[in-house]
């Protein structure tokens, strides 16, 4: 099963390779994929965080990308362990510095998937520009040899269940917040007999 799967991978892999270079496409696709590098949505978070406006926004963003790094990065990549199809093709030329994580789940697909879905759950016009930068940045691990299909849909799997996780359960954990502010308020309704 996990051959077979491994085959369509580099089938479309290298179809890619093959049929969809051009030196436009590797500049801009080896650039546009550094947007999706774990500093990059670190710095997203925290712009998020710094405007007042988007605060709610960045600190769900932020919860859900540290339940990403912490479920996805750390424990999914290091029980499954599969090698990168760079590190089985070397012979393939790397537009990008070679990666030292393990491939599956994809971090980039997962992180930016989780970062949409928040955003336009809470602000649907930014549909408009995030998905189709998304799709630019999930396309750009496969066209620069980074990551098999496979890994790519497992990232935005895990990205989708993370995402919702993450909506349903922040108005929770404001409700229980606003509760406790509320005990360590004092008002003549909470004062102690």
């Amino acid at each position: 099963m996990f051959q077979a799967i491994q085959d369509i991978d580099f089938y479309i892999l290298d179809f890619l390779q093959t049929m969809a270079r051009s030196p436009f496409w590797d500049r801009f696709l080896a650039f546009f994929t550094s947007l999706g590098d774990p500093f990059m949505f670190v710095c997203y978070a925290a712009m998020l965080l710094v405007i007042t406006k988007t605060r709610r926004d960045g600190f769900m963003v932020s919860g859900g990308m540290l339940t990403g790094l912490l479920v996805g990065e750390l424990l999914i990549k290091n029980l499954v362990r599969r090698a990168r199809p760079c590190w089985i093709h070397p012979e393939v030329e790397l537009l990008v510095k070679n990666p030292k994580d393990y491939s599956f789940p994809s971090g980039h697909a997962m992180t930016m998937t989780i970062l949409c879905i928040i955003l336009i759950y809470n602000h649907p016009k930014l549909a408009y520009g995030l998905i189709p930068a998304w799709l630019l940045l999930v396309y750009s691990r496969m066209y620069l040899y980074l990551h098999f299909p496979s890994d790519i849909l497992a990232g935005i799997a895990l990205g989708v269940i993370i995402g919702i996780l993450t909506i349903k359960i922040t108005p929770k954990i404001e409700k229980m917040i606003e509760k406790r502010k509320n005990k360590l308020t004092f008002t003549p309704e909470n004062k102690e007999e």
